[in-house]
């Protein structure tokens, strides 16, 4: 009966704490009525959303999800000050951008969607399609004299470990 009530309470634990820190934040203070009020959205957000969430997306192995998302992090540092680096000191004419169609290891929605936020997210790469059958990504590089690197760093960098956390 404890266990019904929380899953109707709480469909998605992650969310509602996501929700409550995330409140909290776009209030920038910390009072018993900022929290009340997020836990009040946390748990009412998820309700009113659960039924287009049928089948949420299982993380076997949530620690690598957190070491991935720090890899991200760092990789989207390094990337703005290499964005900033061609785009300051690198003619138009000696850029190279190219589109780099990326094979795909992973099967799973969630898997795919998260490589394409990924290559999003970091400067001077962006997701720009994917294949019917989800088989390959289309990326477009903003500089890439080699483009078979680009599409193995993904594949080495960002695929294989997405590939870790979801299957």
């Amino acid at each position: 009966m404890l266990t019904r009530l929380n899953a109707l309470l709480f469909p998605h634990p992650l969310l509602t704490a996501l929700l409550v820190i995330v409140w909290c934040l776009l209030i920038n203070g910390l009072s018993l009525g900022t929290v009340v009020f997020g836990v009040i959205l946390g748990i009412l957000i998820p309700i009113a959303t659960s039924v287009y969430w049928p089948d949420r997306p299982r993380v076997p192995r949530p620690s690598r999800l957190l070491a991935y998302a720090v890899i991200v992090i760092w990789d989207i540092i390094l990337a703005n000050v290499q964005v900033a680096m061609i785009v300051l000191f690198k003619p138009n004419s000696k850029m190279s951008p190219n589109w780099v169609p990326v094979p795909l290891d992973l099967r799973t929605p969630e898997a795919i969607t998260m490589l394409a936020g990924t290559i999003t997210l970091t400067p001077g790469t962006v997701s720009a399609d994917l294949c019917d059958d989800g088989s390959a990504l289309l990326v477009h590089a903003l500089d890439a004299p080699d483009p078979d690197a680009v599409r193995d760093e993904i594949k080495h960098r960002y695929e294989r470990r997405l590939k870790e956390i979801f299957e």
